[in-house]
Order: C-alpha cells, then structure tokens, then sequence
C-alpha cells in the first residue's frame, strides 16, 4: 500500500484520549484502572482517537480489549476511530530501533490492539536514540507502510523541543519526506511553553503536517495532589525546586475557588487549538454537531473531502490543534468533555469578542499583591457575548447556557494564568533534561533486533 493520499492532518480531530495512564506509574494496579468504562465512556463523547505505546505496560492491550466489548464493534466499527502508537523504546533505559525490532513491534502492537493496521507509529523518545537510528526507524516504517499496509502514518515523539525540530529537519533532508507526526509532551502547558517559543517555526519549516501536544499537566505535575505516585513510586523528573513553586500556585489558584488541574488543561487545550492549528488536524472536533467519528480512515484510505451532516467539506474545516488528554477513571473523562465543550462554546463567542492571553514578566518577581486577581460577580456577569450565527463546527450555540459560561471562564482562565506564571518565576519555561546525564541504552547503540519471523519471535541475548 503506498502512502495515503489523504493528509492525517485532514482526518485527525483536535482531541485524542491518550491512554498512556493505563498503567502502574499512574496507578496502584492494574486492577484499578477503569480501562472499559473509559473508553466506552470516551466514545459515547464522540473521541475517534486513542493514542498509546508498548511501553506504556499493559496500556496496548487493555485499549484493545475495551475496544473489542460488545457491542463496540458493532457500533463504532475499527473504520470509525483513529489508533496511535509507538515503536523503539521498551523500558526505562531500553531502545531498540533496529528494523526486525520496528517490525516485530507493530505486529505486537496490531494483535494487542486487535487490528490489522496502525493509523499512526511513532519513533518512541527518540533522544536517547542517534539521529542515524532515528532516519533508519522511519525508513523502515515507512516500508511497512509501502509494503505491507500495517502502518498508515509515521512520526516522531520526544521531549526535548529543539531535538524534535533537528530530527524533522534531518528526516526531510535525508529522505526528502516529511514527517506526518510530531508528538511533543510537557512543552506546551502553564508551566512551559517551549514548543511554541523553540520549536514551531521550525517544525513547520520541516513541512511536519500534525503537531500533537500531550501531557497538558506536565506528566502530572501541575496537580493539586501533587505528582501522582503509583506502583513504580516517584518516577517523576521535576526537581524540588519546581515542585515547591507549583505546590505554592496550587495553593494560590485554590484560594480563587479553582483547581490547578482544571486551569492547567483548559488554558492548554484552548492555547493550543489556536497556537498549534497551523499544524493541527480538520477531523470532527468531539461535542460537535454531526460528529459521526473518521468513516474510511481505514486501510482503503478515504477522508479529506468526504462530506460530513450540514454538507461540511473536510477541507474547509478549519485547523484546530491537537491535543492528547489522559485520564484514569470516567469522572475525570466526564469533567474533562465539560471543559472541553465549554472551549469550543467560547470559540463561538470569539466571533464577537476576542481575549488576548496577558503575558507574565518572569524576569522579575513581583510581590504576590500585585497579581492578576478574579473578576468579582458583577464583572463577569457584565457584557457577556453571545453567537449570533453558526459557528465554526456547523453548530449554533446561541441558545446554550454553556456558551456564555464558556467565554466567561475564558476571561477568568487568562487572568489566573497570569498570576500562576509570576509564581513560578524562573521555573517557567524551565525544561529538565532528557536523557539525563550518564544514560547508557541497555541494548547498546542500534539495539539489538530480534531473531525469527512472526511467531514464537525471540529478543537476541
């Protein structure tokens, strides 16, 4: 199968449920993770995207089977929705890029997930990886792409910004193609904003077609309770210091009748639909009007062009960037779809009222008295907008009580957001490094690949 006509960026929606919290690191056992419910639960919201990875434990397989319940597939067919994953890192200080691993890994990853074909693989963490093992990764996947139709799409995921955007450019430069995915993590969230300010420009100067932005609380950073601490202990890489400073704007946004959490992902997903759209995706936003999922996505192609309910073109729909979201049981999916609605209802309103987001001077620090503070009651309430015509899903939310609601919260988010980042002070912006200093791949440069083909595949020793 060659490479698809159809760009990603014109089947993939603004939002993906990413479930690479299905897991011990996130969680106290496997046990506990409400994996069927939130994903039954996820499509009943009109998610079409699930982003995961082999290294993310058990994440593959409980995605597939939840996916597989009665009476899923006969309700949302495998033609419906988008799947998303990776390839290359298989444990903390493990990567393998080598192509009879790349191979072996999709395979596992298609009978795990239950399906014959992956919408998109990334080249998993590829900074603990050469650049020359990165170019053979996507060479490689790209033949399972050409040859076997396993792989639809292919991209890269990391951390580092400026990694992502040098790799890009060497991908384009070398194979005179361009990467259909990025996916960046804690680089675009209230405490870090490097994926815009360090790696955007470029990223599209590489001519990368989607920019996926996960990890909108900085791997559980910017919580109330804290960095969340499951089976594997306290794995996170936040030094004390930026830990201190968050704990301190936690306090600060509770005193505001607020949660971080909260804050942290409506500012990150309404910043980055708009900052990330020239590299965002036209799929049917969730909470939309007619939304009816990804139909021929699948491996006969299908998508841009399609027309959806209303007469809506794919290629008119505007470009909204995308956002990978985890969650570990139903009520938080549920609080997260409400913030969400309440997201694309200020859109709307932002046909007739416009916010600026107010910029922190982290240069200096300011006395706590001079933050941003709330509006009080009569001022929220005052001039509220409402639609007067249809927006730009092809839904009206002119008589929706959560529209107003939405472009309200939408001041009172941009205010607090001002106020966390003058805490934060010189952590903002702040990256920890990665990988971190002395790292050693334990399979050594290159990996090791694996003996065998199909079943029974065994790993070199």
């Amino acid at each position: 199968m060659p490479k698809p006509q159809t760009p990603l960026s014109s089947i993939l929606p603004p939002l993906i449920c990413g479930t690479g919290t299905f897991n011990t690191q996130y969680n106290p056992s496997i046990a506990s993770i409400p994996s069927n419910a939130i994903i039954s639960r996820a499509l009943s919201h009109g998610i079409r995207a699930f982003d995961t990875s082999p290294y993310y434990g058990p994440s593959e397989s409980l995605l597939g089977t939840a996916l597989s319940q009665t009476p899923l597939p006969t309700t949302h067919p495998r033609s419906s929705y988008l799947l998303l994953t990776k390839a290359g890192r298989i444990a903390i200080g493990e990567f393998d890029y080598s192509p009879s691993w790349l191979r072996h890994s999709v395979r596992q990853s298609c009978t795990r997930l239950k399906t014959d074909y992956l919408d998109v693989v990334y080249a998993h963490d590829v900074e603990f990886v050469s650049p020359a093992d990165v170019v053979g990764a996507i060479t490689e996947l790209r033949r399972l792409r050409d040859e076997e139709g396993t792989v639809r799409y292919i991209g890269i995921s990391g951390y580092p910004v400026e990694t992502l955007a040098s790799l890009a450019e060497l991908v384009l430069k070398e194979t005179g193609e361009p990467l259909d995915a990025v996916q960046s993590y804690a680089n675009y969230t209230l405490q870090n904003t490097r994926l815009v300010s360090h790696a955007l420009g470029r990223l599209r100067g590489a001519q990368v077609d989607v920019v996926t932005n996960a990890s909108l609380l900085g791997m559980g950073l910017l919580r109330r309770e804290g960095i969340p601490v499951g089976g594997m202990g306290d794995w996170h890489p936040a030094p004390e210091g930026l830990r201190g400073v968050v704990r301190e704007a936690s306090g600060w946004v509770d005193g505001r009748g607020d949660k971080l959490e909260k804050l942290g992902i409506r500012w990150a997903v309404e910043s980055w639909m708009r900052e990330g759209g020239v590299v965002g995706g036209r799929g049917e936003p969730p909470g939309a009007e007619g939304s009816e999922g990804v139909e021929g996505n699948g491996s006969g192609g299908g998508g841009a062009g399609e027309e959806r309910k209303g007469g809506e073109n794919m290629d008119e729909r505007k470009r909204l960037g995308v956002s990978v979201m985890g969650v570990s049981n139903v009520a938080e999916l549920d609080e997260t779809m409400r913030v969400w609605r309440s997201i694309l209802h200020a859109l709307q309103g932002d046909k007739v009222r416009v916010f600026r987001p107010a910029v922190a001077d982290t240069t200096s620090s300011p006395d706590a008295t001079t933050r941003a503070e709330p509006r009080t009651k009569e001022e929220k309430t005052e001039k509220v907008p409402a639609a007067t015509d249809d927006g730009e899903f092809g839904a009206s939310f002119a008589d929706d009580p959560d529209q107003a609601w939405g472009v309200e919260r939408k001041e009172e988010v941009l205010e607090m957001v001002a106020g966390v980042r003058e805490i934060l002070g010189e952590w903002y912006d702040y990256a920890w490094e990665s990988p971190g200093e002395g790292f050693v791949n334990a399979r050594g440069a290159g990996g090791q690949g694996v003996e065998g083909e199909g079943e029974g595949m065994k790993e070199k020793s």
